[in-house]
Protein backbone atom coordinates (compact mmCIF):
# COMPACT_ATOMS: atom_id res chain seq x y z
CA UNK A 1 0.00 0.00 0.00
CA UNK A 2 2.93 2.36 0.63
CA UNK A 3 3.77 2.64 -3.07
CA UNK A 4 0.10 3.27 -3.92
CA UNK A 5 -0.07 6.03 -1.30
CA UNK A 6 3.10 7.62 -2.68
CA UNK A 7 1.66 7.57 -6.21
CA UNK A 8 -1.62 9.03 -5.00
CA UNK A 9 0.02 12.03 -3.34
CA UNK A 10 2.50 12.46 -6.20
CA UNK A 11 -0.47 12.80 -8.54
CA UNK A 12 -2.11 15.26 -6.13
CA UNK A 13 0.96 17.48 -5.81
CA UNK A 14 0.23 19.66 -8.85
CA UNK A 15 -3.10 20.89 -7.46
CA UNK A 16 -2.54 20.34 -3.74
CA UNK A 17 -2.02 24.03 -3.00
CA UNK A 18 -5.34 24.96 -4.61
CA UNK A 19 -7.03 24.10 -1.31
CA UNK A 20 -7.03 27.27 0.84
CA UNK A 21 -5.52 25.58 3.92
CA UNK A 22 -2.87 23.77 1.87
CA UNK A 23 -1.40 26.53 -0.26
CA UNK A 24 -2.10 29.38 2.21
CA UNK A 25 -2.23 31.70 -0.80
CA UNK A 26 -4.85 34.05 0.65
CA UNK A 27 -3.39 36.49 3.16
CA UNK A 28 -6.05 35.92 5.87
CA UNK A 29 -5.61 32.14 5.71
CA UNK A 30 -1.83 32.41 5.78
CA UNK A 31 -1.95 34.83 8.71
CA UNK A 32 -4.34 32.57 10.64
CA UNK A 33 -2.05 29.55 10.24
CA UNK A 34 1.05 31.57 11.02
CA UNK A 35 -0.49 32.82 14.26
CA UNK A 36 -1.50 29.30 15.35
CA UNK A 37 1.70 27.53 14.36
CA UNK A 38 3.97 30.08 16.00
CA UNK A 39 1.88 29.96 19.17
CA UNK A 40 2.31 26.18 19.27
CA UNK A 41 6.06 26.41 18.57
CA UNK A 42 8.78 27.22 21.11
CA UNK A 43 9.41 30.96 21.44
CA UNK A 44 13.10 30.65 20.60
CA UNK A 45 14.57 29.32 17.31
CA UNK A 46 14.30 25.53 17.60
CA UNK A 47 14.68 22.28 15.67
CA UNK A 48 11.32 21.36 14.13
CA UNK A 49 10.29 18.20 12.27
CA UNK A 50 7.29 18.52 9.95
CA UNK A 51 6.09 14.98 9.11
CA UNK A 52 3.86 14.57 6.09
CA UNK A 53 4.91 18.08 5.12
CA UNK A 54 3.23 18.05 1.71
CA UNK A 55 4.22 21.13 -0.26
CA UNK A 56 5.85 22.67 2.79
CA UNK A 57 3.44 25.46 3.70
CA UNK A 58 3.74 24.99 7.47
CA UNK A 59 7.47 24.35 7.17
CA UNK A 60 7.89 27.70 5.42
CA UNK A 61 5.90 29.51 8.11
CA UNK A 62 8.09 28.00 10.82
CA UNK A 63 11.34 28.60 8.95
CA UNK A 64 10.40 32.21 8.29
CA UNK A 65 10.19 32.68 12.07
CA UNK A 66 13.76 31.44 12.50
CA UNK A 67 13.14 27.77 13.30
CA UNK A 68 15.42 25.10 11.84
CA UNK A 69 12.94 22.97 9.92
CA UNK A 70 13.16 19.47 8.47
CA UNK A 71 10.18 18.33 6.40
CA UNK A 72 9.48 14.70 5.45
CA UNK A 73 6.99 13.40 2.91
CA UNK A 74 6.50 10.09 1.13
CA UNK A 75 5.68 11.72 -2.23
CA UNK A 76 8.73 12.98 -4.17
CA UNK A 77 6.71 15.58 -6.09
CA UNK A 78 5.39 17.04 -2.85
CA UNK A 79 8.98 17.34 -1.61
CA UNK A 80 10.04 18.99 -4.88
CA UNK A 81 7.36 21.63 -4.41
CA UNK A 82 8.28 22.13 -0.76
CA UNK A 83 11.92 22.69 -1.69
CA UNK A 84 10.93 25.16 -4.40
CA UNK A 85 8.61 27.03 -2.05
CA UNK A 86 11.31 27.40 0.60
CA UNK A 87 13.92 28.43 -1.98
CA UNK A 88 11.58 31.08 -3.42
CA UNK A 89 11.21 32.50 0.09
CA UNK A 90 14.97 32.47 0.62
CA UNK A 91 14.72 29.95 3.45
CA UNK A 92 17.04 27.08 4.28
CA UNK A 93 14.56 24.40 5.35
CA UNK A 94 15.58 20.79 4.67
CA UNK A 95 13.15 18.42 2.93
CA UNK A 96 13.51 14.64 2.71
CA UNK A 97 11.61 11.95 0.84
CA UNK A 98 10.63 9.23 3.28
CA UNK A 99 7.97 7.56 5.37
CA UNK A 100 6.53 10.12 7.78
CA UNK A 101 5.73 7.29 10.21
CA UNK A 102 9.45 6.54 10.50
CA UNK A 103 11.21 9.76 9.45
CA UNK A 104 14.66 9.24 7.84
CA UNK A 105 16.42 11.65 10.20
CA UNK A 106 18.81 9.21 11.91
CA UNK A 107 19.70 10.11 15.48
CA UNK A 108 18.53 13.72 15.16
CA UNK A 109 16.24 14.93 17.93
CA UNK A 110 13.82 17.82 17.74
CA UNK A 111 12.19 20.41 19.98
CA UNK A 112 8.89 20.20 18.09
CA UNK A 113 7.22 17.71 15.77
CA UNK A 114 4.20 18.85 13.79
CA UNK A 115 1.84 16.72 11.70
CA UNK A 116 -1.18 18.05 9.84
CA UNK A 117 -3.92 15.94 8.22
CA UNK A 118 -1.67 12.88 8.06
CA UNK A 119 -2.48 10.34 10.72
CA UNK A 120 -5.61 9.03 8.99
CA UNK A 121 -3.40 7.73 6.14
CA UNK A 122 -1.15 5.58 8.35
CA UNK A 123 -1.43 1.77 8.59
CA UNK A 124 -0.25 1.82 12.24
CA UNK A 125 -0.87 5.25 13.77
CA UNK A 126 -0.04 4.06 17.28
CA UNK A 127 3.45 2.97 16.21
CA UNK A 128 3.94 6.27 14.39
CA UNK A 129 2.99 8.26 17.46
CA UNK A 130 5.47 6.33 19.59
CA UNK A 131 8.20 6.89 16.98
CA UNK A 132 7.42 10.60 16.87
CA UNK A 133 7.58 11.01 20.62
CA UNK A 134 10.95 9.23 20.57
CA UNK A 135 12.23 11.90 18.15
CA UNK A 136 11.56 14.68 20.66
CA UNK A 137 14.00 16.03 23.19
CA UNK A 138 12.89 16.23 26.84
CA UNK A 139 10.39 19.05 27.10
CA UNK A 140 9.68 18.89 23.38
CA UNK A 141 6.22 19.33 21.98
CA UNK A 142 4.06 17.26 19.64
CA UNK A 143 1.46 19.10 17.55
CA UNK A 144 -1.16 17.07 15.69
CA UNK A 145 -3.66 18.96 13.54
CA UNK A 146 -6.35 16.43 12.71
CA UNK A 147 -10.07 15.85 12.29
CA UNK A 148 -12.77 13.65 10.87
CA UNK A 149 -12.89 14.04 7.10
CA UNK A 150 -15.54 13.44 4.49
CA UNK A 151 -18.37 12.97 6.94
CA UNK A 152 -20.79 13.32 4.03
CA UNK A 153 -19.39 10.10 2.55
CA UNK A 154 -15.94 8.61 1.86
CA UNK A 155 -14.08 9.71 -1.24
CA UNK A 156 -11.88 7.37 -3.24
CA UNK A 157 -8.37 6.99 -1.86
CA UNK A 158 -6.11 3.98 -2.55
CA UNK A 159 -7.05 0.29 -2.73
CA UNK A 160 -7.12 -1.13 0.77
CA UNK A 161 -7.62 2.23 2.46
CA UNK A 162 -10.88 1.03 3.96
CA UNK A 163 -8.74 -1.16 6.24
CA UNK A 164 -6.74 1.75 7.66
CA UNK A 165 -7.48 2.19 11.38
CA UNK A 166 -8.43 5.85 11.05
CA UNK A 167 -9.52 6.04 7.43
CA UNK A 168 -11.64 9.17 7.08
CA UNK A 169 -10.09 10.78 10.15
CA UNK A 170 -10.11 10.41 13.91
CA UNK A 171 -11.99 12.33 16.57
CA UNK A 172 -10.21 14.42 19.17
CA UNK A 173 -11.20 12.23 22.11
CA UNK A 174 -9.89 9.05 20.48
CA UNK A 175 -6.61 10.58 19.35
CA UNK A 176 -6.01 12.22 22.73
CA UNK A 177 -6.61 8.88 24.47
CA UNK A 178 -3.83 7.27 22.40
CA UNK A 179 -1.38 10.16 22.83
CA UNK A 180 -1.94 10.80 26.53
CA UNK A 181 0.02 7.75 27.88
CA UNK A 182 3.03 8.77 25.76
CA UNK A 183 3.41 12.35 27.03
CA UNK A 184 3.62 14.42 30.20
CA UNK A 185 0.82 16.85 29.37
CA UNK A 186 -1.73 17.37 26.62
CA UNK A 187 -4.29 19.91 25.44
CA UNK A 188 -6.98 19.70 22.76
CA UNK A 189 -7.70 22.89 20.85
CA UNK A 190 -10.93 22.94 18.74
CA UNK A 191 -10.42 24.46 15.29
CA UNK A 192 -13.68 23.82 13.43
CA UNK A 193 -15.05 27.25 14.29
CA UNK A 194 -12.01 29.18 13.03
CA UNK A 195 -13.12 29.79 9.45
CA UNK A 196 -9.99 31.74 8.56
CA UNK A 197 -7.90 28.57 8.86
CA UNK A 198 -9.92 26.74 6.21
CA UNK A 199 -10.77 29.50 3.78
CA UNK A 200 -14.39 29.46 4.94
CA UNK A 201 -16.77 27.73 7.36
CA UNK A 202 -16.49 23.96 7.86
CA UNK A 203 -18.91 21.54 9.46
CA UNK A 204 -16.68 18.56 10.21
CA UNK A 205 -14.56 18.10 13.33
CA UNK A 206 -11.13 19.77 13.21
CA UNK A 207 -8.77 20.32 16.11
CA UNK A 208 -5.18 20.29 17.33
CA UNK A 209 -3.72 18.02 19.96
CA UNK A 210 -0.75 19.79 21.54
CA UNK A 211 1.35 17.63 23.87
CA UNK A 212 4.60 17.98 25.81
CA UNK A 213 7.00 15.14 26.60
Amino acid sequence: MTSAISRYWDAAAATFDDEPDHGLRAAPTRAAWRSRVLRWAPPEPSDVLDVGCGTGSLSVLLASAGHRVTGVDLAPRMVERARAKAAAAGLGARFLVGDAAAPPTGEDRFDMLVSRHLIWTLPDPGAALRAWVDRLRPGGRLVLVEGRWREAGPAAYVPGAEGLPWNGGVGAEELASVVRPLVADLEVEPLSGVAELWGGPVEDERYAVVAWV
